[in-house]
């Protein structure tokens, strides 16, 4: 039976030379085939079809192969996905994070906003990135570039992971929702906007949730936003602009304390 991730939690396809391996398992290669096809292939069928119906036997067909032709590339299921995963953080624009002529707030938020787009546009890497190490290498050129990023804010050693945890935690959390959001309105056959006003006219006829519903309204009022859209965009905005200004009231605090 093969091994799956739940199995071992420590597996990785970046260990023991795995990510590095051409060929399979004894003998020649199927033709036509290589392994970066065959990731490029299994991002595209995640983004079209979803990560519950992605399957060795599917991504075969679409190769137009046999599923054990897949198997001379990678070992298991897992790795493929692992290998997608890392293939989807490959497109994030990164800052040199060594240009100190660059804010460090505009390079933080650049960050939070291709993460958060990473997210929405490819809504399987939210459940991949809790079930893998995440040690692929486009993955770890991101997690440099945040680490160095943070690094001149000005907090001190012991604050920056948890300055990192709380603006990406808070990117994973919002884009994650956002994504899977617009995924199901699509498969309803909705727009977002269309998806969320059906939402909230179920929402406001159920009498259990009348009183936070009317309680809320004046938040919502005060959202702004003509479409779903916009409103995501202000709320990710202005929580953009309160993390990094709890982030500069911790280090002034930092250097404060004698």
């Amino acid at each position: 039976m093969a091994e799956t991730a739940e199995d071992t939690p420590h597996h990785s396809v970046w260990l023991e030379g795995k990510a590095r391996r051409r060929g399979g398992r004894g003998g020649g290669q199927p033709s036509g085939l290589d392994r970066t096809r065959i990731t490029e292939v299994t991002v595209r069928l995640l983004d079209a079809e979803g990560l519950a119906k992605f399957s060795m036997r599917r991504l075969a067909a679409e190769l137009n192969v046999t599923a054990m032709s897949v198997y001379w590339y990678v070992d298991t299921k897992d790795d493929l996905l692992e290998l997608a995963l890392d293939a989807a953080f490959e497109g994030l624009e990164l800052p040199d994070a060594a240009n100190e002529d660059e804010d460090w707030r505009d390079q933080l938020r650049a960050l939070a906003r291709s993460y958060r787009a990473l997210l929405v546009r490819h809504p399987w890497v939210s459940p991949l990135a809790g079930t893998f190490l995440n040690i692929g290498p486009n993955n770890l050129a991101f997690a440099r570039t945040v680490q160095q990023v943070v690094r001149r804010t000005g907090l001190p050693t012991h604050g920056l992971a948890a300055a990192i945890s709380s603006v990406f935690q808070f990117v994973y959390g919002f884009g994650t929702i956002e994504g899977h959001f617009i995924a199901r309105s699509t498969a309803v056959g909705l727009t977002p906007d269309a998806y969320f006003r059906q939402a909230m006219t179920t929402v406001t006829q159920a009498p259990q949730a009348a009183d936070v519903v009317k309680e809320s309204e004046d938040i919502m009022a005060a959202r702004g936003g003509d479409t779903v859209e916009e409103m995501w965009e202000r709320d990710f905005e202005y929580a953009l602009d309160l993390l990094t200004a709890g982030i500069e009231a911790m280090a002034r605090r930092s250097t404060a304390t004698p």
